[in-house]
């Protein structure tokens, strides 16, 4: 079985290497990259990640924070092979009031100081909270710095738009959302509206921050294990 790895809003994939590295030499991961210059939308992005996607081999597709609608979007046409849906501190629609601040006028302005070293600081704080180290915050900087301002202004108006609830019925496959009790980002009523949706999501909520897959790679690892273990294959 593959696990098919969607990055956050970064999406450059590199921020994966801490889960990685936590789930071992045998796993069969795949991270999806998406282009840190060109500025697309959640339209044009799913095609790019469908095409990524495994066509001999059954998966599971993670999606995390930014890409959660993707994967719910692509999840709920049932893609052959797919077995189980993963959301790591995503939402359905746009998760307020926890990113109202970069709306309207000041979101062009908040894109730039996110590439400022004036922020710097304060993003690791809010992303990594207690848990960012100097490694981590190397890596998150990293990152952040392949993406151009542009494109992250364009991934932060989809997020702002974006509204797939009406897909989660279409959902057949079992989907577990890992939630972060120290999440500063997506509030925890995101995790409570797909359960409306989706009522046999399993919610599994971890000490740590919004950037979960990093600072507790270990305990997420463990959590990624134990629901793909007993997955089966879906009847058509």
């Amino acid at each position: 079985m593959r696990l098919v790895l969607l990055p956050g809003m970064d999406g450059t994939g590199d921020l994966f290497e801490p889960l990685k590295e936590a789930m071992g030499p045998h796993a069969v991961i795949d991270v999806v990259r998406y282009p840190g210059r060109q500025a697309l939308g959640y339209g044009e992005l799913e095609p790019l990640v469908r095409a990524r996607l495994p066509t001999q081999a059954p998966f599971v597709l993670l999606g995390e924070s930014f890409s959660g609608p993707l994967a719910i979007s692509i999840a709920a046409s049932r893609p052959p092979g797919l077995l189980g849906l993963i959301l790591c501190c995503s939402f359905a629609r746009r998760p307020g009031p926890g990113l109202a601040v970069m709306r309207a006028g000041l979101l062009d302005l908040s894109m730039h100081l996110l590439h400022s070293r004036l922020m710097r600081a304060p993003m690791r704080h809010l992303l990594l909270g207690r848990s960012a180290t100097p490694h981590l915050s190397e890596m998150l900087d990293d990152s952040l710095g392949q993406v151009s301002v542009a494109v992250m202004t364009r991934r932060m108006k989809e997020v702002q738009r974006v509204d797939v609830r009406d897909k989660l019925s279409l959902v057949r496959v079992p989907a577990m959302y890992l939630q972060a009790l120290q999440d500063r980002i997506v509030p925890r009523r995101a995790a409570t509206l797909i359960q409306q949706r989706l009522s046999a999501l399993r919610v599994v909520k971890l000490e740590g921050p919004h950037g979960l897959l990093q600072a507790c790679p270990i305990a997420s690892a463990r959590a990624i294990e134990n629901f793909c273990r007993d997955l089966q294959p879906i009847s058509p």
